[in-house]
């Protein structure tokens, strides 16, 4: 919740078919957030 938070706490669109969209945007750029900042531990020995 801390992440979707740190997007804005509140849902811009009134549309019940775009809030649902507007959540899925969200859910995605986290994902990508944490894709990236992800590190890749490699065992050398």
């Amino acid at each position: 919740m801390r992440g979707i938070k740190a997007f804005g706490e509140r849902i811009a669109a009134r549309d019940p078919d775009r809030q649902t969209a507007e959540i899925h945007i969200r859910v995605a750029l986290m994902n990508r957030f944490n894709a990236l900042g992800t590190a890749e531990i490699v065992r050398v020995a």
